[in-house]
């Protein structure tokens, strides 16, 4: 039961499920397009990482005070999530948005070449995730959103 009263869990869990929903209604306002599938997937405003890990840190800093190693782990544990987000997973996605140009001028020239009237086949190929990481400016946001979510969680419930 424990489990159920964990603040710095409890806390950065809401804050991921908070930004993934939040994406929706963010993307709605820039594109007037709803989104559903950004409930489920990595890379957006916010960034739900960030804002976990942020909000994690804030909770344990609250709970255990800024000195403790519990706010040290998270901090350099959250560091290292940020810093993937905005490097290695965005260029990843980069890179999956090149390969899937790459795919489709391929199949097109085979379609032109061939006078394949199949468009079913080309309907059915998966394409690579393109929205993997972020941009510097989601990180931030993110992050800031975990602070603030975590300040505002422990104000109405104190532990």
């Amino acid at each position: 039961m424990e489990l159920f009263f964990n603040f710095p869990l409890l806390v950065a869990l809401f804050t991921i499920g908070f930004a993934q929903f939040i994406k929706v209604p963010l993307q709605y306002i820039a594109t007037r397009k709803v989104g559903w599938d950004l409930l489920t997937s990595t890379g957006g405003m916010p960034s739900s990482h960030s804002g976990a890990v942020t909000a994690l840190s804030t909770a344990l800093a609250i709970e255990y005070g800024l000195d403790s190693p519990y706010f040290a782990i998270s901090a350099i544990f959250g560091i290292i999530v940020m810093f993937d987000a905005t490097g290695i997973r965005r260029h990843a996605g980069y890179q999956a948005t090149v390969l899937n140009q790459l795919v489709m001028d391929f199949n097109k020239v085979r379609e032109e070449m061939k006078h394949w009237p199949e468009k079913q086949a080309e309907e059915k190929r998966n394409e690579l995730k393109e929205l993997l990481g972020h941009q510097p400016i989601e990180v931030f946001f993110g992050g800031l959103l975990g602070i603030f979510l975590a300040i505002i969680i422990y104000l109405i419930f104190p532990i």
